[in-house]
């Protein structure tokens, strides 16, 4: 079951980041694709009313979804949502008829089907304050946009009250990661031999 995991985070140091690569490296067939280091306008000029071309990088970030059978995102919750430049990113391969399309209806519908998701997400914040403000970020990028997409089931990981957390508590978080991957990887193989492999629009 091969995975892309995409870490979100504009610095290489981070948390998050070392949470995408302890991910990755558990699953063990995955690709690690971190936004910062791809060469990329984020600002859809035009919004969805015309085209603008997909850079190199935009292109293979796109196929890697494309050909993924698992979609992990890490990223950082910043006022109540993620970096803008992973917005950018999800906002530029995320392409009307590629993705998601739109039946006669009027009803959306996911086009990235057969794939399962996991988010890691970090948070300055203490859980029950994200509980109390209804946790924006997790329904954009859980609801709004991979299971609006088609991903589902969505798994999500939370890593709270970051900036209180000291070495030992990082290094667990970092340990719940790799659990997270392996287990996912697990899930991924069980899916497959369970009922073939996956069927996708």
């Amino acid at each position: 079951m091969s995975a892309l995991v995409i870490d979100g985070h504009p610095n290489p140091d981070s948390l998050t980041s070392a949470l995408a690569r302890r991910y990755a490296d558990a699953h063990g067939d995955a690709r690690l694709l971190a936004v910062r280091d791809l060469d990329f306008d984020p600002i859809l000029h035009q919004g969805y009313v015309g085209d603008q071309t997909l850079e190199p990088d935009l292109r293979r970030a796109l196929d890697d979804l494309l050909s993924a059978d698992h979609v992990a995102i890490a990223t950082p919750i910043w006022w109540a949502s993620t970096p803008a430049l992973l917005k950018g990113l999800l906002d530029r391969i995320l392409i009307p008829k590629v993705t998601y399309r739109y039946r006669p209806n009027g009803f959306p519908e996911g086009l990235l089907r057969g794939r399962t998701g996991r988010i890691l997400m970090t948070c300055d914040s203490p859980r029950w304050f994200l509980a109390l403000s209804g946790d924006p970020a997790v329904k954009a990028l859980k609801r709004q946009t991979m299971q609006f997409c088609g991903i589902r089931p969505v798994r999500l990981t939370r890593f709270t009250n970051v900036r209180h957390a000291d070495e030992a508590r990082r290094a667990s978080w970092l340990d719940r990661a790799a659990v997270d991957g392996s287990a996912d990887a697990c899930r991924g193989v069980q899916e497959v031999s369970r009922t073939g492999p996956l069927v996708r629009a």
